[in-house]
């Protein structure tokens, strides 16, 4: 009996659909092996996968989701590739499996297959892309993997994760962006939809620019496009600087940012500064909570 193709994902069920590779029962090697089936398999004997693409694991839907397998048991089984005997290793759900050990479960229900290290990886990938809520940097990372360590086209990415090329090539385009918007998109501090709009300007000092504005002036995904826009328009427009102006101008962005750099020495956190042309302009110190906010108020008292 095969797996059935609506359990496990159309990515996953599609590289796993040779039955050959199943091993799921639980009886000793030399047993006869039962295709179909789901062991139960002790915690203690599996090794998490070192090719997750998920970094991050939210502590409180963690919780949420441990306390949901405490009352109700683990609905979907995980899957895991077998290392040797009494020995796995996780291809894909890890979040089921360390809610699982969070609920305090000494064995979980798993799939067993077995995989060589490119097929796991590729398996780990498409599973966690097509499942897990990933931020847009893990996906764009993923991507980036199944097609350089997979050797995948675009074109075969797109038929495994079913996603349009043009979706994969915009995920892939965010790994371009400046550091720190990247982290400002893991961080969830900008949306996909800001990312894209920031994709679209091809200057990395105005990128990082429009997403001060953005982040300062909390613009909606909109008005970041029309931001966006109207940074591109105003280069194509502009007439070209006096050697005097353009110096001038250059210096005054270097010491801009120089004031930047230092300001957030002093105050540990992110401050951005946005002037306007008739030279106004105003400083923000963002703080994450009471405490932090008093500490950057005892740093200007003193």
């Amino acid at each position: 009996m095969s797996v059935k193709r609506n359990g496990l994902g159309r990515g996953l069920s599609a590289l796993l659909e040779n039955s050959n590779t199943d091993i799921t029962s639980n009886k000793k090697e030399g047993d006869a092996k039962v295709s179909g089936a789901v062991a139960n398999i002790e915690i203690a004997t599996i090794e998490t996968n070192p090719f997750q693409p998920r970094t991050h694991f939210e502590e409180q839907a963690l919780n949420e989701l441990a306390a949901s397998i405490a009352e109700h048991g683990i609905i979907q089984p995980i899957t895991v590739r077998k290392l040797g005997y009494d020995k796995y290793q996780l291809i894909s759900g890890e979040r089921r499996f360390r809610a699982s050990q969070l609920a305090g479960l000494t064995s979980v229900p798993a799939y067993i297959r077995i995989a060589n290290d490119q097929a796991m990886l590729e398996m780990a990938l498409v599973e966690n892309i097509q499942r897990e809520n990933l931020n847009a940097i893990e996906v764009a990372i993923s991507y980036k993997r199944l097609i350089d360590e997979c050797t995948l086209t675009q074109e075969q990415l797109s038929q495994k994760v079913s996603k349009q090329r043009s979706t994969i090539t915009n995920y892939l385009r965010l790994l371009k962006l400046p550091v720190e918007i990247q982290l400002a998109i893991i961080n969830g501090d900008i949306s996909m939809g800001h990312a894209r709009a920031l994709i679209n300007i091809d200057n990395t000092d105005n990128q990082l620019e429009v997403y001060h504005q953005i982040v300062m002036n909390n613009l909606s995904v909109r008005e970041a496009e029309d931001l966006a826009r109207g940074v591109k328009t105003e280069k194509k427009a502009a007439t070209p600087e006096k050697p005097d102006n353009k110096s001038k101008k250059v210096t005054l962005t270097l010491e801009k940012s120089k004031i930047v750099d230092d300001l957030r020495a002093v105050f540990n956190t992110k401050v951005n500064i946005s002037q306007e042309n008739n030279g106004k302009g105003k400083i923000v110190i963002p703080f994450k909570s009471d405490n932090d906010l008093k500490r950057i108020l005892d740093l200007l008292d003193a």
